[in-house]
């Protein structure tokens, strides 16, 4: 087994880019940026191949509206009613304060979801059809978030040995760091990330040495979610698109809700629960909201299937 020291720790900025003033760029928002982007890609491509009820001028516009009425808006209000409900219900208007973090991927979806609805009805083609060709590139969304997750030092995973462990300075502002046999000095409120929270022990004592041997090596289990709730869930829905073409409309969208309820479910036994949040018949809450995606996918496969509408050849 590695010793103590031997695990990477973590010492990313979640800046790109610092300005005077307090501004700056965040490696998270430029995820957000290039996962709509990728999206836009997918889509444009398989337009172009007749796999897709949106046109090809279309897509821009169609990217642009879905980001910010179903990506931004349903992931805010997804999280603060199943994340945060306590906060939300004492502070509301805590729901536009974006900029200071909380979104949560089911809320995401079900936005999406929606405006997915009113722009098939307002534009008269086929919701299940816009799904089909969306879901090939919005996992491409999920894969760049995760990464911005692990690069903020955030969602990290639960204590381990593996040979890549990580450990997380942010560990140190976890509720559950004490109940997992961890002490530290009072820490500033003020740090909030990794590198801020490593410069104070270099500043007030040991260093880096001093903070490695109170960490837990963890999972990088952003980075496992980024592949399999991202990069491999996307690459399997494209390949099923070109290859079955003529799928019955909303078979590849159910396809989609079953395998990211699966991944995520999977992946949630390795990743550490968020601060203070209580079980749900035993499962994490991300656990238990999948299993609704699981029914919401074999509802959408069935639906596909007894409907039959289809694209035509392509």
């Amino acid at each position: 087994m590695p010793s103590a020291l031997a695990f990477y720790l973590h010492d990313l900025s979640p800046y790109m880019l610092q300005f005077g003033g307090g501004f700056a760029l965040h490696w998270y928002g430029l995820a957000y940026v290039l996962g709509f982007y990728l999206t836009y890609l997918v889509m444009v491509h398989l337009a172009r191949r007749g796999l897709s009820e949106i046109r090809e001028n279309q897509v821009a516009d169609f990217i642009t509206l879905v980001a910010l009425f179903g990506v931004v808006l349903g992931g805010r209000i997804g999280y603060m009613l199943l994340y945060d409900w306590d906060h939300f219900v004492q502070e509301p208007w805590m729901i536009f304060m974006i900029h200071k973090g909380g979104m949560a991927s089911h809320g995401g979806i079900a936005g999406v979801a929606l405006f997915c609805l009113w722009y098939a009805r307002r534009h008269k083609i086929s919701w299940t059809g816009i799904g089909d060709t969306l879901v090939c590139g919005a996992p491409l969304g999920v894969f760049c978030g995760r990464i911005a997750n692990f690069i903020n030092g955030e969602l990290f995973g639960r204590v381990t040995s593996v040979p890549w462990a990580v450990k997380f300075p942010t560990e140190l502002l976890h509720e559950d760091f004490v109940r997992q046999g961890g002490t530290a000095p009072s820490l500033p409120l003020s740090l909030q990330h990794s590198p801020e929270i490593i410069a104070w022990f270099e500043q007030n004592g040991g260093g880096r040495a001093e903070l490695e041997t109170i960490l837990h090596p963890r999972h990088p289990s952003q980075l496992y979610e980024a592949l399999g709730e991202g990069l491999l869930l996307s690459a399997i829905l494209l390949w099923v698109r070109v290859r079955y073409p003529r799928l019955p409309h909303g078979v590849l969208t159910g396809l989609f809700f079953l395998l990211y309820a699966v991944a995520r479910i999977s992946l949630e036994c390795v990743r550490q629960p968020d601060s203070g949040a209580e079980s749900i018949l035993g499962l994490t809450r991300g656990q238990f909201f999948s299993l609704f995606m699981i029914l919401t996918g074999a509802a959408f496969i069935a639906f596909g299937f007894l409907r039959g509408r289809r694209n035509p050849a392509a």
